[in-house]
C-alpha cells in the first residue's frame, strides 16, 4: 500500500545535507578501519593510492546515487522502479534499489554490535579498567565482553535505542540535527587527540609513516586494498546516499557537495591516523594489529600513560559519535521505504525497522558465544552478514548505480544537472562509463 499523500521531507540547508552525508561516510570506517589499513599496508604509499582511487571511483558513484535519489524523490526501491520506467529500461534495475536497502538493513544489524563495543569501552575507560593492563589483560577484557551474551545485548540495545531515537525525529529534526551536533563534536575531539599526539614523542614518526611514501612496499595487494576502501568509505551501495539525495532540492550542486564530502571524509580519516599512530609509535605498539588496534592495542597505551583514562574516554566517545552518525544513515533508507510503502507514521516506520535490525543484531552477537558453533557456508552469523554485504551487495549495487547513470539516462540532461561544459562532461563520461565500473569490478572479483 503506497501513501502518496505523505509529504516528502527536504533538507533545510545544503550544509545540513553535507554534514549528514559526511557523518554517514565517516563512521567506524575512518576512525577504526582506515588507520589499521594504513598500518597493514605500509603507510603513505597506501594513502596516496587511496586518494587517487576515491576521486576516480568513490566520487562519481556518490554523485550518481544523489542524482538518482533527487530525480526519484522516493525511497531507493521505488526510485529505481520509476526511473527505469521513465527511461524505458528493464524493471530489473529495481534490484539496484532493493540491493541498497537490503544492504543497509543487514549492515546496521551487525554494525550496531560494534557500536555497542565502543559504548562499553567508554565505561571501561571511565572506570579505569585499562589502568596498568598489558596486552593479555586488555585481550581478556575484550574476550570477556564477546563471551557475555548479556553484556553484548545490553550495549547493542543501548546503541540501537539511540539510533532509533534520532531517526524517528525525521530528516531535519533527527538526521540533520544530529549531524549538526555530532560532526562538530567529532571534529573537536579529533583536534584534541591530534594535539595530544603531538606531545607523545611519536608524532614525527607518525607524520613520516603516513606522508612519506615508501614505494618499495607498493604491490598489487596494497592497490586493491586502497581501491576497496575508496569504494566502501563513502557509504556507497547501501541505498543511503540515494535516500539522502531524495531529500535534496534542485538548487544544490551535486559535484560541489560531493567534493566537499570527499574532502571532509578524507581529512577526518587522516586526522584519525594522526591521533592514533603517535600513541602507537610512542608506546612501541604493533602497527599491524588489524581491528585489534582499536579494541586491544590502544587501550594498553591508555592504561599506561599519564591521564590515559581521559584520553581513552575522549577516543571512545569519538568512536561512538562516528558510529552513531553512520548508524542513523543506515537505518534511514529502510525507514523511508517502510514509511512510503505502508500507512505507518515516521515513528512507527522507525520502530518497525529498528526493532527488526536489533533482532537480527542479537543473532549476530550470539555468534561470538552461545551460537559460536552454528555456521552457514562455513561462517558464523556475524561474519556471514559482513561477507554477504561487503563482498556482494555493496559492490554490485554500486556498480548498478554508476552503470544506470552513465548508460541509461539521457546524457544531455545529466550534463545540465551536473552543470558541466562539454569538455568536463566528456571527462566525467569517461570516468563514469569505464573507469569507475572497472574499478568496482576489480574490487568485486578481488573480494571473491
Amino acid at each position: 500500500m503506497t501513501t502518496a499523500n505523505k509529504v516528502h521531507a527536504q533538507w533545510s540547508s545544503r550544509m545540513g545535507f553535507v554534514l549528514a552525508a559526511t557523518g554517514s561516510a565517516v563512521g567506524l570506517g575512518n576512525i577504526w578501519k582506515f588507520p589499521y589499513m594504513v598500518g597493514d599496508s605500509g603507510g603513505a604509499a597506501f594513502v596516496l593510492i587511496y586518494l587517487a582511487c576515491i576521486f576516480l571511483i568513490g566520487l562519481p558513484i556518490l554523485v550518481g546515487e544523489w542524482l538518482l535519489g533527487r530525480r526519484g524523490q522516493k525511497n531507493p526501491i521505488h526510485t529505481m522502479q520509476q526511473l527505469a520506467a521513465d527511461n524505458h529500461r528493464s524493471r530489473v534495475w529495481v534490484l539496484v534499489g532493493l540491493g541498497g536497502v537490503l544492504a543497509a538493513f543487514l549492515i546496521l544489524s551487525f554494525y550496531s554490535v560494534i557500536g555497542g563495543w565502543s559504548l562499553a569501552y567508554i565505561k571501561d575507560a571511565v572506570t579505569g579498567n585499562f589502568s596498568g593492563q598489558d596486552g593479555d589483560g586488555i585481550g581478556a577484557i575484550f574476550g570477556g565482553l564477546l563471551a557475555s551474551p548479556g553484556l553484548l545485548i545490553f550495549w547493542h540495545s543501548l546503541f540501537m535505542l539511540i539510533t532509533i531515537g534520532i531517526v524517528a525525529r525525521g530528516v531535519t529534526g533527527g538526521l540533520e540535527a544530529a549531524a549538526r551536533t555530532l560532526m562538530p563534536a567529532l571534529g573537536v575531539l579529533l583536534v584534541l587527540l591530534v594535539i595530544y599526539g603531538m606531545t607523545t614523542g611519536g608524532f614525527m614518526d607518525a607524520l613520516a609513516f603516513m606522508f612519506k611514501p615508501d614505494w618499495s612496499q607498493l604491490n598489487g595487494g596494497i592497490v586493491l586494498a586502497a581501491l576497496g576502501h575508496a569504494f566502501f568509505t563513502l557509504s556507497l551501495g547501501m541505498g543511503i546516499m540515494m535516500a539522502y539525495g531524495s531529500y535534496l532540492g534542485e538548487d544544490v550542486s551535486l559535484l560541489q557537495s560531493a567534493r566537499t564530502v570527499v574532502i571532509m571524509d578524507t581529512v577526518i580519516a587522516l586526522a584519525a591516523g594522526l591521533a592514533i599512530f603517535p600513541i602507537v609509535f610512542a608506546n612501541g605498539l604493533d602497527l599491524g594489529q588489524g581491528p585489534g588496534l582499536i579494541f586491544v592495542t590502544l587501550p594498553v597505551a591508555f592504561g599506561n600513560i599519564t591521564a590515559g583514562w581521559l584520553v581513552g574516554v575522549a577516543f571512545f566517545v569519538l568512536l561512538t559519535f562516528a558510529a552513531i552518525a553512520s548508524a542513523i544513515s543506515l537505518l534511514e533508507p529502510v525507514v523511508e521505504f517502510v514509511e512510503e510503502r505502508t500507512p505507518l507514521s515516521r515513528m512507527g516506520a522507525t520502530l518497525v525497522s529498528g526493532v527488526a535490525a536489533w533482532a537480527l543484531g542479537i543473532l549476530a552477537l550470539l555468534s561470538f558465544n552461545v551460537l559460536s558453533d552454528f555456521t552457514l557456508l562455513g561462517l558464523g552469523i556475524f561474519d556471514l552478514l559482513d561477507t554477504l554485504t561487503s563482498k556482494f551487495l555493496l559492490p554490485l549495487t554500486g556498480l548498478g548505480v554508476i552503470l544506470f547513470v552513465a548508460w541509461c539516462l539521457d546524457k544531455e540532461q545529466v550534463r545540465q544537472e551536473l552543470g558541466l561544459d562539454i569538455y568536463d562532461f566528456s571527462l566525467w563520461n569517461l570516468i563514469a562509463r569505464y573507469i569507475a565500473p572497472i574499478g568496482v569490478l576489480v574490487v568485486f572479483f578481488a573480494n571473491l
